[in-house]
């Protein structure tokens, strides 16, 4: 938004009847007519996008989005409704004010999701846990009363193959016999690759 100094500080200041001729220009196209609202216009809409975001950066990024407005909708203004400076500050007000409002949205979809990660749903994890459970819970039914206690105890009970063994009465080996055996069905069961 730097000006320089030597290129415009011939003109006048148009006043509100020069800034709506110069509006109507630059609706026209005319480069000059714009330059010299630029001129008029560029310092106030900086300062109320500075009063309204208080944030450097982003007021020069608005006053610029908004003189860029104000060349491509110059023939919007209509003097019947209010003067040009008027029209013109509008514009920068709501567009300042459209970015605060931005800038919230943004923060407050951050705090909702802070990890990026998506929403969790509490209600689909528990019936599929439950589904699950029960899966596992017919496919343990279906394994011979010997490998049904063998698994049992090994792993919901953690119990290693030696105190399972001596649990049970039997050898060591019968039990990891067994442990193969119930495992390779479980597997098939469930349909674990």
């Amino acid at each position: 938004m730097a000006q320089d100094p030597a290129t415009h500080a011939d003109r006048p200041s148009p006043g509100p009847a020069g800034l709506a001729e110069l509006l109507a220009g630059t609706a026209r196209g005319d480069a000059d007519a714009f330059a010299a609202v630029y001129d008029e216009v560029a310092a106030p809409v900086l300062g109320i996008a500075r009063r309204v975001l208080r944030d450097p950066a982003q007021s020069e990024e608005v006053a610029q989005e908004v003189l860029l407005e104000i060349w491509r909708t110059a023939a919007r203004f209509d003097p019947a409704r209010g003067s040009p400076m008027a029209w013109v500050m509008t514009l920068a007000h709501r567009r300042a004010v459209d970015r605060v409002r931005s800038v919230q949205k943004e923060a407050e979809r951050e705090r909702r999701l802070p990890s990026g990660a998506p929403p969790y749903d509490e209600v689909a994890e528990a019936v599929e846990t439950s589904l699950e459970q029960e899966r596992v819970r017919r496919c343990l039914r279906a394994l011979t009363e010997l490998q049904r206690e063998s698994v049992t105890l090994a792993y919901y009970g953690g119990y290693t193959y030696g105190q399972v063994a001596a649990l049970l009465g039997v050898p060591a080996g019968t039990v990891k016999t067994r442990m193969r055996d119930a495992l390779i069905r479980l597997r098939d069961c469930l349909g674990v690759r």
